[in-house]
């Protein structure tokens, strides 16, 4: 058959990049579970309809259907890839609500998938791990100041660049708008946010050919936007302004608790930013994008938000508040441009050498005792001259290599060094950097 072109798109990582997608993947679960997060995983297709209730996504959803089906079989009409975990949770919730304790913190690690036009850090299959909390009813502000630090700790314990998020509230800049007179509240919002993308000259005039603004209305809604701070100095700039609305003033307590807290535990990471709107219309409250310091050209690689209504039914409400790590988009860049890389190609601590065919029952039982103490360990391939056995393993980055010895004793030689010392098979153990594959800036 011919080569295989790859798909774009669809990104498939080397063995040692997927030891560094592994890795970032289990600090992130460690350390949304020592904040309390439970794990979830939801299906991978939703109903179309949930899935286009919220939002202006429908040219990017990818629809289920079987190639042979008949145009008149409507077993799989109606169902879709979800492109984000957000709106499969909120589904979940609703479903699962009497067997839930709320408020109920889950995290969910997991594929997506989006029909975008690939490029780098914007794929059509990635994985995002999200973190949210729901309640039943109401939901305490708190958790919109608490979430960015779990990010933060978790990022901290991975050898990368900074992030430095920004932060907004969708009730200030509504409340604001308002307060100018405007009456297309979420078409402002909208505009504000292709600021990054096209510039404030043609926001301004889009502002006033889409959404109804004055001149006058227009320029104070690119001062407003221009505003950021690490610090309460926020709401006072707002003030300055001239805007004065209920929803301005509760959304501004709110966005000052939120840096606050950040100046407070993580000070220098969290500024707000009232450019930040997110593209999504489900979000109500707090609203998160995070760059990666010296890599802002990636776009956000963290975002989220606080949602009031998309997990509603009748007359139950759950709101919440959520936070989404775009992992593969993070990785792209760490991949293309070599910020990290993983101590070896694959997870084995050790080679066992082989020294003859005859041998390989021998050498399997010391590899077996091995892995029974947590030593990820395999036998040579073939019993090759001791060197070519040895380069094996250096190519692959295993830095230990085993050799039995005719007499019944062993040892063990550590080929970046090239010491090699007696060994009991029934007790030795690697240094402890060296059980499992590091990651280390490059």
């Amino acid at each position: 058959m011919p080569r295989p072109t790859p798909l774009s798109g669809f990104p498939e990582w080397l063995p040692a990049e997927r030891i560094v997608e592994l890795q970032v993947i289990e600090r992130l679960r460690r350390t949304f579970e020592m904040w309390g997060f439970a794990p979830l995983e939801t299906r991978a297709v939703e109903p179309l309809d949930q899935l286009l209730r919220k939002g202006e996504i429908d040219k990017e959803v990818y629809v289920l259907r079987r190639l042979q089906a008949d145009p008149d079989d409507e077993g799989d009409a109606g169902l879709a890839l979800h492109y984000d975990l957000t709106v499969p949770f909120a589904r979940y919730v609703l479903e699962r609500s009497g067997h839930l304790q709320f408020p109920f913190k889950r995290y969910q690690i997991q594929r997506c998938w989006r029909g975008e036009r690939p490029q780098e850090g914007r794929y059509r299959e990635f994985t995002q791990a999200d973190l949210d909390v729901v309640g039943a009813g109401d939901l305490p502000f708190h958790y919109e100041a608490e979430l960015p630090l779990v990010v933060f700790e978790a990022m901290d314990g991975l050898p990368l660049p900074p992030l430095r998020m920004q932060v907004n509230n969708r009730k200030v800049s509504q409340g604001f708008f308002r307060s100018l007179g405007l009456e297309d509240l979420g078409g402002v919002l909208r505009l504000v946010d292709k600021l990054d993308k096209i510039g404030p000259d043609r926001v301004g005039d889009a502002l006033q050919a889409e959404a109804g603004a004055s001149p006058a209305q227009a320029k104070a809604v690119l001062e407003f936007a221009d505003i950021r701070a690490e610090d309460s100095s926020v709401a006072e700039r707002v003030l300055r302004l001239g805007g004065d609305d209920p929803m301005l003033s509760e959304g501004l307590a709110e966005l000052v608790r939120v840096v606050e807290t950040a100046r407070q535990n993580a000070p220098g990471r969290l500024v707000a930013d009232l450019r930040i709107a997110r593209g999504l219309d489900y979000y109500t409250g707090t609203v998160y994008e995070t760059q990666l310091v010296g890599h802002e050209d990636l776009g956000s690689v963290c975002s989220g938000g606080r949602y009031d209504n998309l997990a509603s039914s009748g007359d139950d409400r759950y709101p919440g508040v959520g936070l989404s790590v775009g992992v593969t988009r993070l990785l792209s860049r760490v991949f293309s441009k070599g910020l990290v890389t993983a101590s070896r190609k694959v997870p084995t601590c050790v080679l066992v050498a082989l020294p003859a065919e005859e041998r390989r029952t021998e050498c399997d039982q010391v590899a077996a005792g091995l892995r029974r103490r947590g030593v990820a360990a395999e036998v040579a391939p073939a019993p090759d001259k001791y060197g070519k056995q040895i380069r094996y393993a250096d190519r692959r980055g295993i830095p230990f290599v085993w050799f039995p010895q005719d007499d019944g004793t062993h040892e063990v030689r550590d080929i970046r060094s090239g010491e090699q010392v007696p060994a009991d098979p029934d007790s030795w153990m690697p240094p402890g950097a060296d059980l499992h594959p590091s990651l280390t800036p490059s």
